[in-house]
C-alpha cells in the first residue's frame, strides 16, 4: 500500500502544531497518577529513571519520523513493519497494538469513571464510562479536523496544569504557603530501595512517554515531513524538562514512602498546606489528560484497523467507508466501539487487581511495538554509525524496562500475561502465514500455461 489520506495534502499541520499533538497524545493518566506506582517501587530513582525513558523514547520517535518523512504511509509503523520484514510483520504489529491500545482504554475509562466520582459521588460509574466514550467516538466521528482542535485545546490545558504544579509547589519550598508536613527533603537518597528498585521503576517512566507513536501516524499530515524529527525532538524535550521537574519538586516536599499507588503523587505532596482547590484542580486535569490520550487511541487504533483491511490483514469491510467529503470509517469505529465496550465491563467487572496486571501488560505490549519500530528503522534507514548506535541504546534502554518488571510484585504478573498476548498473536501469525501461502501457491496453479505449438485453444 503506498497511499497517503487525502486530508494529509488538504490541510496541512506546522511542525509546532504536531508538537502540540504530541504532547496531548502523551501526557495521561500514565504520569499524573502511573509515577506514583514507580516512586513507591524505587523512591528518587524514578527522576534518573526519566532521564532513561526520555533517551530511549527520542529515539524511537526520531526513526520512526525519519521513516515517514522518507516514505509517508498512513498505517506508519504497521505498513513500515510489513516493508522491512514481510505481510507477518505486519499483520502481528498491526494486531499487538490494536490489542495493547483497547486494553489501555478500557482502563483509561474506568479511571476517568471514578475520578467523576469525586464530584457526582451518588452515580454509577458505568453511567460516566458510557458519557466518555460516546463523546469519544463523535469526536473521532467528526472528522480529523474536530479531533485536532480537541487536542490543541487538550494539550494546553495540560500544559496549563504541570505549570500550575511547579508554581505552587515552588512556592510551597519557598515557604510562601506556610509550613506543611513535612520540610523540604535534601539531599534525596537516589536508591533507597536499591538498584533493584530503580531497575523496576523504569517501566513506569516510560509509561509517561507512551502515545508517541500517535504523533508517528499524524507525522504524515505535516506540510514539510522532514520537519518531523523537529517537532519529535521539541515535544520530547519539554515534556522531559517538565516532567522531571514536577518530580523533583513532589519528591522534595514529602517523603517518598508516604507515597501511595492510588494517589497521585503531585496532590499527595501539597496536602498539609491548607490548599482545599488542589484536588479539584487535579482532578479536573486527571479527566482532561485521561480523556485526551483516550481520543488519541481511538483515532490510532481505528486508524491501524483501516491500514490491516486495506493489507488484506483484517476484513475487507472495516476499510470501507461512508461517502461525501469526510470519508468516514464508520465499519472500523464500530468494531472498535464494540472491542472498547468489552474492555470497559472487564474494567469495571473483573476483579481490580487482575485488570491491572491486564493493563500493565497492555502497556508492555506497546513496549515490544517500539522495539519493532527500531529493529524495522534497520532494515529501511541508511543509518551512519552514530544513527546505529543510538538506535541500540534505546533497544537496551527499552529491553532493561522490561525485563525490570520481573523483579517486582506489582509488575510481574503483567509482564507473564504481556508475553501471553504475544504467543497467541505469534500462533495466529504463524496459522494465517500458512493460509497466505496456500493462497499463494493456488493463485499460481491458476495462471495460466503456455499453449504449445498445434494445441487447440
Amino acid at each position: 500500500m503506498n497511499q497517503t489520506s487525502k486530508g494529509a495534502k488538504d490541510k496541512p499541520l506546522q511542525w509546532w502544531q504536531l508538537s502540540l499533538m504530541g504532547v496531548a497524545c502523551t501526557i495521561g493518566t500514565g504520569y499524573f497518577l502511573g509515577t506514583g506506582v514507580g516512586i513507591q517501587i524505587g523512591g528518587p530513582a524514578i527522576i534518573p529513571a526519566f532521564v532513561l525513558a526520555a533517551i530511549g523514547t527520542f529515539v524511537v520517535f526520531d526513526v520512526l519520523a525519519r521513516m515517514s518523512s522518507q516514505d509517508p504511509q498512513e498505517g506508519s509503523f504497521c505498513v513500515y513493519a510489513r516493508k522491512g520484514f514481510g505481510r507477518w510483520a505486519g499483520f502481528s504489529s498491526g494486531w499487538v497494538y490494536f490489542s495493547s491500545e483497547i486494553l489501555i482504554m478500557g482502563s483509561q475509562m474506568a479511571a476517568l469513571s471514578l475520578f467523576t466520582r469525586l464530584w457526582f459521588p451518588g452515580l454509577p460509574m458505568w453511567m460516566f464510562a458510557l458519557v466518555y466514550a460516546v463523546l469519544g467516538l463523535v469526536i473521532i466521528i467528526l472528522g480529523t479536523k474536530g479531533f485536532e482542535r480537541a487536542e490543541h485545546l487538550f494539550a494546553v490545558m495540560k500544559l496549563a496544569a504541570i505549570i500550575a504544579f511547579l508554581a505552587i509547589a515552588g512556592a510551597a519550598i519557598l515557604g510562601w504557603l506556610g509550613g506543611g508536613k513535612h520540610a523540604p527533603n535534601w539531599p534525596m537518597p537516589v536508591f533507597p530501595t536499591g538498584a533493584l528498585g530503580g531497575w523496576s521503576s523504569l517501566i513506569y517512566a516510560f509509561y509517561a512517554f507512551g502515545g508517541i507513536e500517535v504523533m508517528g501516524l499524524l507525522a504524515i499530515r505535516l506540510k514539510d515531513p522532514k520537519e518531523a524529527p523537529k517537532a519529535g525532538r521539541w515535544m520530547i524535550g519539554t515534556l522531559a524538562i517538565l516532567y522531571m521537574a514536577s518530580l523533583v519538586l513532589a519528591l522534595s516536599l514529602v517523603p517518598w514512602n508516604t507515597m501511595g499507588s492510588k494517589e497521585s503523587p503531585f496532590v499527595a505532596s501539597l496536602k498539609g498546606y491548607g490548599l482545599s482547590f488542589v484536588p479539584h484542580l487535579f482532578n479536573g486535569a486527571f479527566i482532561i489528560a485521561g480523556f485526551s490520550t483516550m481520543i488519541a487511541s481511538l483515532f490510532a487504533v481505528i486508524t491501524i484497523l483501516v491500514t490491516l483491511a486495506k493489507n488484506k490483514d483484517a476484513p475487507p469491510l472495516f476499510a470501507k467507508v461512508s461517502r461525501g467529503k469526510r470519508e468516514t470509517p464508520y465499519f472500523a469505529i464500530g468494531v472498535t466501539a464494540l472491542a472498547l465496550t468489552g474492555s470497559i465491563l472487564l474494567a469495571l467487572f473483573m476483579p481490580e487487581k487482575m485488570y491491572e496486571y491486564v493493563t500493565t501488560a497492555a502497556g508492555l505490549m506497546l513496549m515490544y511495538n517500539w522495539m519493532f519500530i527500531l529493529f524495522t528503522s534497520g532494515r529501511l534507514l541508511q543509518l551512519n554509525g552514530w544513527g546505529r548506535t543510538k538506535r541500540w541504546i534505546s533497544t537496551a534502554i527499552i529491553a532493561l524496562a522490561v525485563s525490570g518488571t520481573v523483579f517486582h510484585h506489582t509488575s510481574r504478573p503483567g509482564l507473564w500475561i504481556s508475553l501471553g498476548f504475544v504467543l497467541l498473536i505469534g500462533g495466529i501469525t504463524l496459522l494465517m502465514k500458512r493460509i497466505w501461502s496456500k493462497n499463494r501457491s493456488r493463485n499460481r496453479s491458476k495462471v495460466r500455461r503456455p499453449r504449445q505449438e498445434g494445441e487447440l485453444t
